[in-house]
């Protein structure tokens, strides 16, 4: 049967995660429902990246297979029916035995932090009011880079029987009065992110003596996920697809209906 990755953005605020979950409201949920009136048919989606309610995503993936014709249409219906807080980007005909979260090489997130009450930046950053010593947040930064295992850094009860993931970047930029943390690599335990910022924020206001921070890398502490960040300041910015699948879904090919 022919597969499909479909290309979602979505602002995370009203939603309580990603996959489906019974009762409450999620990303997986409400494209699910809105594809089975289209379509006319229950369609069954499998998410690549997931994140937590209150998180936001410029770019995640799911994947489906149909028998039906996918016109290119598809993308301005489903995104008339569609909240205004979630749209689809694309839809992509890939090989059938492509999946979008086991083929993906790598995901980027963005995370800001903001000083200052601004209603601009409410629900999408942590208002956090006092100074940060831009020198220990890059040394703290700088560490995560490479091969760790981040059991200290993931929420507890996760089923998955591996720990160790490969940060490719981890680098935080002063904007201004914000400071964004970007953050790339082969792949995310659940609350890993916003646990490695809640940490190294108490690194940048002198709270965590950086070899403490080291020791929770390395596996010598316990875990950090006590100082989880909020979860509106988080983006997922970016899913990465090699091979096949990234000539598929290229950089030029964004904003178009249906590939």
């Amino acid at each position: 049967m022919p597969r499909y990755f479909i290309e979602v953005s979505y602002k995370g605020t009203t939603y309580s995660g990603f996959q489906v979950q019974e009762v409450v409201r999620t990303v997986q949920g409400e494209l699910e429902r809105v594809m089975a009136i289209y379509v006319r048919e229950s369609i069954g989606l499998t998410g690549s990246s997931r994140t937590d309610g209150g998180v936001h995503a410029r770019q995640n993936f799911f994947h489906f297979d149909t028998k039906e014709e996918i016109k290119g249409d598809w993308v301005y219906h489903l995104n008339a029916m569609l909240p205004e807080d979630l749209a689809v980007r694309g839809i992509y005909r890939v090989p059938e035995e492509a999946h979008c979260r086991f083929d993906a090489v790598s995901r980027e997130y963005v995370y800001t932090i903001y000083r200052r009450k601004d209603p601009f930046m409410e629900g999408w950053g942590w208002r956090y009011p006092y100074p940060l010593e831009g020198g220990l947040l890059q040394q703290a930064a700088k560490l995560v880079k490479g091969e760790h295992d981040f059991s200290a850094f993931c929420k507890r009860g996760v089923q998955v029987k591996n720990f160790v993931c490969r940060v490719e970047e981890s680098v935080w930029e002063q904007v201004g009065e914000q400071w964004v943390y970007r953050v790339r690599a082969n792949r995310f335990l659940r609350g890993m992110v916003r646990s490695l910022v809640g940490g190294m924020v108490r690194v940048g206001r002198g709270q965590l003596p950086m070899m403490e921070w080291i020791d929770l890398l390395e596996g010598r502490a316990a875990g950090a996920v006590r100082w989880l960040a909020p979860a509106e300041g988080l983006v997922l910015q970016r899913v990465r697809y090699g091979g096949k699948l990234g000539h598929i879904i290229g950089e030029g090919e964004r904003e178009t209906a249906t590939k």
